[in-house]
Order: structure tokens, then sequence, then C-alpha cells
């Protein structure tokens, strides 16, 4: 089964959120940002080209005009391949683990799995950043300390969801978690 709903990000941005279950012990969940916007990128490059034809026409140097026009593709090529996240999936089975996926405007993707063995518990947190902010995180289980926490990983870095994409998200991990607990109690 699966749906989509709309969300905003703590900026008021959109934000697209899939939800696939594709068992009671496996769910998948994708947030997608809003692609690249041509005006945004038409305009930083019109600055950035005018301030060097500013430039040329004091200086009189037409290597200002080859620099500023270098610079720019190369900005925008590491801001797409570095920077520019077009979507976040989480994928949690619990008899395996968590996968967290990132998949940038160039098309590469970055994934960090996390067996769940190591899970503790998923939680929702705060922090502040000049407001409030809410973000969902897993606890990882400290291996000497049975009762402590080894390592807090963040979800959804770059997408911020508010608090009531969260909520969904943190519902279902929970559910998952529940089962896992039963099922490996069970003999």
């Amino acid at each position: 089964m699966e749906d989509e709903r709309s969300f905003s990000d703590i900026c008021g941005g959109r934000l697209d959120l899939q939800r696939r279950y594709y068992s009671p012990s496996c769910r998948e969940f994708c947030l997608s940002c809003p692609r690249l916007s041509l005006r945004s990128l038409t305009a930083v490059t019109c600055a950035v080209w005018l301030a060097a034809y500013g430039l040329f026409t004091l200086c009189e140097n037409s290597m200002i005009l080859s620099a500023a026009i270098f610079i720019t593709l190369l900005g925008l090529l590491g801001y797409l391949h570095f920077v520019k996240i077009d979507q976040e999936t989480l994928l949690i089975i619990d008899s395996l683990g968590i996968q967290m996926t990132s998949s940038y405007a160039s098309g590469k993707e970055s994934t960090t799995f996390i067996e769940m063995g190591k899970v503790k518990d998923v939680v929702i947190n705060e922090a502040i950043y000049m407001k409030v902010i809410y973000y969902l995180c897993i606890l990882l289980e400290d291996p000497v300390e049975p009762h402590g926490i080894s390592q807090v990983v963040p979800v959804f870095q770059s997408a911020k969801p508010r608090l009531d994409c969260l909520i969904e998200v943190y519902r279902s991990c929970q559910e998952i978690l529940a089962h896992q607990k039963a099922t490996s109690a069970s003999p």
C-alpha cells in the first residue's frame, strides 16, 4: 500500500511524504523536497555575471569575465553534487535494520545502514535553532553500557520537516519496533 501527503518544512516550503507499506514489519518513507528553481538559478547567475562585467569595465581585463563564468559553473556543479538533496528515504525492516538514503540533485546517492540490534529507540527530539525545531533521530545502544546510548543519528537532516510530518513517521517506526520486540521475545 502506498500513499502520499504534503507537509511543510521549518521554513514553510513544501515537502511530499510518500509512505510505502510492504508488510507489517517493513515500511519506507520518502521525503521529497522541491527541485532547484530556475528563477533562483538565473538570478544568482545574472548577479555574478553583472558583478564580473562591472569589474571588467573598470579593469578592462577579459580574464575577469572568463573567471566569473568558470566560477559560476563550478559553483553550480558543486552545489548540485554536494549540497542540494532532492529526496531522503527511510526504510525500516524489523528483522534487518534501518536504511537512510539521501538522493542529491546530481543523481548521487548516499546510504547509511544501521543494524536493528544496535537500535535502542526512535525518538523525536527538539533543538533550538533561532526557534525550537523538532527532528527525528535514532538512538543507538551502547555496547558497553546496556542502558546507555552510544550515538544519536538524526533522520531527514536536509528536509527539516515540521512536527506533524515527524509524528507520522515516528508512529510507524514505533509500530515496527514493537513488532520486532514482540517477535524476538516469543520463542
